[in-house]
């Protein structure tokens, strides 16, 4: 009996319906003697592959309900656990995933799965590859294809979302006036305390040169003579009229 287990594949060989060994890639040539046993060999894809998920209808924790599509990577890691562990591996994955995203599902309100759709599929990944390695198979990953919410939801949603917007434009606005109101108060203080050092500096030299004290008193005067009506008497005494 002569076989071909081509690159990629491999050959579960059965004997007298009892499990022998694996058929690597190449030719093989088993004897076919009337002594020999009853052969059976199945064919099994080694390679990575995918297997979609469709349209699960699935409760959040908040009851609302969401349809859901997963898009799951797999390869098979042991045959002959793939093939004698489990009637069907590939349904078994299918099993396993709808009920891995229906247990995460159920725990989620809605925003937080509209936050983060990665965690979905990284919680789904997680839960599925413990149970897929007992029958031989690894989960590679697991993206969520399409979530999709009813009609009116999805209008709700979308008010919400520009809500959202709205206010988050409102906040920015806010922060910007704050800011510049703040810079405002910080010039108007520096300018304040600059005007502060500079009359100190002025009365420091008032005080050190009496000269000055004066000529400044005289520039006072004149100022308020310039106005008109007004008087002044220097050096000497107002006179008294009768």
């Amino acid at each position: 009996m002569k076989l071909l287990v081509n690159d990629g594949w491999v050959g579960v060989l059965y004997e007298n319906g009892a499990f022998t060994r694996q058929l690597g890639a190449g030719k093989h040539v088993l004897p076919t003697w009337p002594w020999s046993p009853v052969y059976k060999v199945t064919m099994l894809d080694l390679r990575e592959r995918s297997t979609t998920i469709k349209n699960q209808e699935i409760l959040t924790a908040d009851k609302v309900s969401v349809r859901v599509s997963l898009l799951i990577y797999f390869k098979v890691t042991d045959p002959k656990a793939a093939l004698t562990q489990v009637t069907d591996f590939e349904s078994r994955i299918y099993e396993d995933v709808q009920l891995a995203a229906r247990r995460f599902l159920a725990t989620q309100t809605l925003d937080q799965i509209l936050k983060d759709r990665n965690e979905l599929s990284d919680a789904i990944r997680t839960d599925v590859t413990a149970s897929a390695k007992t029958y031989g198979v690894e989960i590679v990953r697991a993206d969520v294809k399409d979530l999709a919410f009813p009609g009116n939801l999805r209008e709700i949603m979308n008010r919400v979302i520009e809500t959202e917007r709205a206010a988050e434009a409102k906040l920015i606005d806010a922060r910007s006036r704050a800011e510049v109101a703040q810079l405002e108060a910080r010039a108007q203080l520096a300018a304040l305390e600059e005007r502060l050092r500079a009359d100190e500096k002025q009365v420091k030299l008032l005080a050190e040169n009496p000269l000055l004290l004066r000529m400044k008193e005289l520039e006072v005067l004149r100022e308020i003579g310039l106005k008109g009506g007004n008087q002044f008497y220097i050096g000497m005494e107002k006179l008294q009229t009768k």
